[in-house]
C-alpha cells in the first residue's frame, strides 16, 4: 500500500489571519500529499482570495466551496478528493513537517483504517501557556486503546468514511467523536500516532475559552454523549458546596477542600513545569493561581452547555430523527 494516493483536506471559514500558515505547513510536508483540497464554508473575509493566490502561484491546491458547518464542509472536501487515504486537519493550526508521513503510516502499512495524530499547544502568553497545561494532555498520558482521533489531526481510508456515511452534518460540534464512535461500532481498526503533531494556539482569554467549552458541552448534550461524565461533574461540585457549608462545624473539612484543590491542580502544574522548565518563580506562581480559575470556568461552561444541548435535542423532532438515522447506519 506504499503507493496509495493521499488527499489532504481541510474546511475553513473566515480564517484570513491564519490560513497562510496552515497552507505553508501543508506544502512543506516530508511526505507530499497527492492533492490538497481546501473547502471554503461561506467565508466573509479574504480566506478564499488567499487560497486562490497560492493556486495562481502554482501551489498544488484545489479550492472548493460548500457546507454550512465543520462536518458538512469536511464531507464536501472529501467528496471532491480522489485519494484512497484521506488526511484531515483544520484551520487555525500548523502541521509539523512529518505530520502527514506519520499520521498515514499505519494505513499505508495496512495496519489500520483510521489513525489519530496528536496536537501540541503553541502559546503566546502566560495565560495561553497555563490554559494549554491545564486542558491538554501529554502524549504519555494517552491510552492508545481508548483514544478517539480528533478531526484536526487524523487520517482514514476513504472506504471507512463511506461505510458510516461521512461526518454527521447535524452535529455543529463533536462531529469527529461521533464519526469515531461510528467507525468503532463498524469494527474498524484504530491506531494512535503521537508523533503526528499539529500545533495550535490556545484561546487567549477566559471569555473565549468559556465559549469554546460551552459549545463543546452543548454538542455533547445534543448528541447524548458522555452523560455519566457530565453527571459526575455536577455531583462533584454539589459535594464541594456541601463540604463548604459544613466546614464551620467540622474544622477538618477546610483541609479536605484544600487537598481536593491541590489534586485538581497537580497535573497541570506538572505539565507546566515540563513544557516551560525555564519559567521564573513569579510566573509559575501566577500560573498556579490561574489553574483553578481556568478549571472552574471550564467546568461552569460545560455545566451550562450540556443541558442546553439536551434541551435543543428534545425540542427538535427533526434533529432527533437525524441522530437516530446516523446511529443506525452500518
Amino acid at each position: 500500500m506504499s503507493d496509495i494516493r493521499i488527499s489532504l483536506v481541510c474546511t475553513v471559514r473566515d480564517e484570513a489571519d491564519n490560513i497562510a500558515a496552515l497552507i505553508d505547513s501543508m506544502l512543506a510536508q516530508s511526505l507530499p500529499p497527492d492533492e490538497i483540497i481546501v473547502n471554503d464554508c461561506q467565508s466573509r473575509d479574504a480566506t478564499p482570495h488567499i487560497v486562490r493566490g497560492y493556486i495562481a502561484a502554482g501551489a498544488p491546491l484545489r479550492l472548493v466551496q460548500g457546507g454550512f458547518n465543520i462536518a458538512s464542509g469536511r464531507n464536501n472536501a472529501i467528496r471532491h478528493a480522489s485519494g484512497a487515504i484521506i488526511a484531515c486537519t483544520d484551520a487555525g493550526l500548523t502541521l509539523d513537517r512529518r505530520w502527514l508521513e506519520q499520521v498515514t503510516a499505519p494505513i499505508r502499512r495496512g495496519e489500520a483504517d483510521i489513525v489519530g495524530g496528536f496536537f501540541r499547544a503553541a502559546p503566546r502568553s502566560l495565560f495561553e501557556l497555563t490554559l494549554g497545561a491545564t486542558n491538554y494532555r501529554e502524549a504519555q498520558e494517552i491510552d492508545p486503546a481508548r483514544f478517539l482521533p480528533f478531526g484536526k489531526s487524523c487520517a482514514f481510508r476513504r472506504e471507512a468514511w463511506e461505510l458510516v456515511g461521512g461526518y454527521p452534518e447535524w452535529a455543529s460540534h463533536c462531529e469527529d467523536v461521533l464519526f469515531d464512535l461510528a467507525l468503532k461500532q463498524a469494527g474498524l481498526r484504530f491506531a494512535f500516532a503521537p508523533e503526528a503533531l499539529v500545533l495550535f494556539r490556545p484561546r487567549s482569554s477566559l471569555t473565549a475559552f468559556a465559549r469554546q467549552y460551552y459549545l463543546y458541552a452543548r454538542g455533547d448534550g445534543v448528541a447524548g454523549l458522555w452523560g455519566t461524565r457530565h453527571a459526575i461533574r455536577y455531583a462533584t461540585y454539589a459535594t464541594v458546596i456541601l463540604i463548604a457549608r459544613l466546614a464551620r462545624r467540622h474544622p477538618w473539612m477546610p483541609g479536605l477542600l484544600a487537598a481536593g484543590a491541590l489534586a485538581y491542580t497537580w497535573t497541570p502544574l506538572w505539565r507546566l513545569r515540563r513544557r516551560a522548565p525555564a519559567l521564573d518563580a513569579a510566573s509559575m506562581l501566577r500560573a498556579a493561581a490561574l489553574i483553578p480559575i481556568i478549571r472552574f470556568v471550564g467546568d461552569a461552561a460545560k455545566m451550562a452547555g450540556y443541558p442546553a444541548g439536551v434541551i435543543q435535542r428534545l425540542r427538535s423532532a427533526t434533529l432527533r430523527q437525524a441522530i437516530d438515522a446516523y446511529r443506525r447506519a452500518p
